[in-house]
């Protein structure tokens, strides 16, 4: 099988599984599929991938008022990503998930305000939706550093294979010359 093919088949079922089983809220990998198809993947692809997970899970949990938002979100993430493309690093990795996590916050919950009838339409109203989805927040900061920290050593491990032998090699000959 194509290592391309792999890899988006591999990201599909990880994003929709980390939706369906039982989860802390916000706590899924979408975020971080988004930004591995962003640098890994061709654009078509790239926005092909997460709308792919939410619509397939979403069959699954359901359609909702803010899913124009949410899905808007990931594919804004993945579009991002693209900037990272040749600049694998983990501080480059490390923004973008701490960017990607706020852009997804101030997204969605602006979506939930105007999209849903659960806060007054006025600015009081948008501070309180901002307010009560802070711990959201904290939970989607933490799931794409976790899931964008697995994916892209995995894409730079992959791409580098020699690492690890050079590490051993040095370990090695640290050892026979101490």
């Amino acid at each position: 099988m194509n290592s391309k093919l792999f890899v988006f088949f591999t990201l599909l079922i990880v994003g929709i599984a980390s939706r369906l089983v039982p989860h802390e809220p916000n706590f899924v990998a979408v975020g971080a599929v988004s930004m591995v198809a962003g640098y890994y993947f061709s654009k078509k692809v790239a926005l092909l991938l997460p709308a792919s997970i939410m619509i397939i899970s979403d069959c699954v949990l359901g359609f909702h008022a803010t899913m124009p938002w949410v899905y808007g979100s990931f594919i804004a993430i993945a579009l991002g990503s693209h900037l990272l493309k040749n600049k694998l690093h983990i501080t480059n990795v490390i923004a973008l998930s701490f960017a990607s996590s706020f852009a997804f916050f101030v997204t969605t919950n602006f979506g939930v305000w105007i999209a849903t009838e659960l806060y007054m339409k006025n600015f009081s109203g948008l501070v309180e939706c901002y307010y009560y989805a802070l711990p959201f927040f904290r939970n989607t900061v933490l799931s794409d550093l976790f899931y964008s920290g697995i994916f892209f050593s995995a894409i730079y491990f992959a791409q580098n294979k020699n690492f690890l032998t050079q590490i051993r090699l040095r370990k090695i000959m640290g050892f026979c010359f101490q």
